[in-house]
């Protein structure tokens, strides 16, 4: 089992900003703060490794607007070694890595563009991962989407756009792409459906579980979702896991709005939960690598 965080690490101040406004773009802009990005990226990494988080998800940002009609750099030519360098970093301390893209990619929304542009921004995740050398364990994770009115023809467009994605674009995308239940519209339930169309691996989350269920215990469900990985070729499970914030303030909290930090009674009954299994643990949380550090001596001092 591996513990991880996504995309910032508080701990480590950042020189520049990640990204920059579409009106501000050039060419040379663009190469100055990807360069930054992946000096970031890699005091990340060393620093994650020095604490055995071992679970990272990369930003989206890394290349601000790569996906976008503007970007026309070859960025994997001009930093190949770089990519190439982080990459094989990860590999040789057993790092797990993923990507999550913006709730901006829709595979099921009926507008064709959108599904356009939504299966251009995966191709540039793919992108990062295959430029590091990276293999299919390497997961980049999405919702499933809208219901439009229909749930079903939502999940029927849903399998429609996998099972013809290879029209766009190679089928490394297929073997990296993970859906995760939701809080709102696609329950456990609904992904086990997507997935007996696709074999789409389905990424558990423990908090949108508990607030969009079907009335299954969290350890039969967790388990169901287990089932979908192929341990050969996918590698372990994926878990996101978070609670709900209960920080009291002027404002009404939202119900589903992740925790400021990990609260560690819980964390340690989940972990009792689900001793005899094996996954990988994305800590949604908001203080990142503060709450990652604490469940990992949780995890420790457990044996787990």
């Amino acid at each position: 089992m591996k513990i991880g965080y996504p995309c910032i690490n508080n701990s480590i101040p950042r020189n520049a900003p990640s990204t920059f406004r579409l009106a501000s773009y050039s060419e040379n802009r663009l190469v100055q703060t990807l360069k930054s990005n992946l000096i970031h990226l890699n005091r990340i990494l060393k620093y994650n490794v020095k604490n055995n988080l071992l679970f990272f998800r990369i930003s989206s940002d890394l290349i601000p607007f790569a996906s976008h009609p503007i970007c026309k750099l070859n960025w994997r030519r001009i930093f190949r070694s770089e990519f190439e360098e982080i990459g094989g970093f990860i590999k040789s301390h057993n790092i797990r890595v993923s990507m999550h893209p913006d709730q901006f990619v829709i595979l099921n929304s009926p507008n064709t563009k959108t599904v356009e542009n939504s299966i251009n921004e995966l191709k540039y995740h793919c992108s990062i991962l295959d430029a590091m050398c990276l293999d299919e364990t390497a997961k980049i994770q999405i919702h499933v989407g809208g219901v439009y009115k229909n749930k079903q023809e939502a999940i029927d467009r849903f399998v429609r756009t996998f099972i013809d994605i290879n029209k766009f674009v190679d089928s490394s995308i297929k073997k990296r792409l993970v859906i995760e239940n939701d809080d709102r519209l696609y329950s456990l339930k609904d992904c086990l459906s997507i997935n007996q169309w696709t074999g789409i691996p389905i990424v558990f989350d423990v908090f949108h579980h508990e607030l969009l269920n079907n009335e299954e215990p969290m350890r039969i469900a967790l388990e169901k979702a287990m089932s979908t990985w192929k341990m050969s070729s996918d590698g372990l499970p994926i878990v996101d896991y978070s609670i709900q914030n209960s920080v009291q303030g002027k404002e009404k909290i939202r119900k589903g709005k992740h925790a400021e930090s990990i609260d560690l009674t819980l964390f340690e009954k989940f972990l009792e939960e689900t001793q005899d299994l094996d996954f990988d643990i994305m800590l949604e949380i908001k203080d990142k690598e503060k709450s990652a550090l604490k469940a990992s001596e949780v995890k420790r001092t457990n044996n787990i």
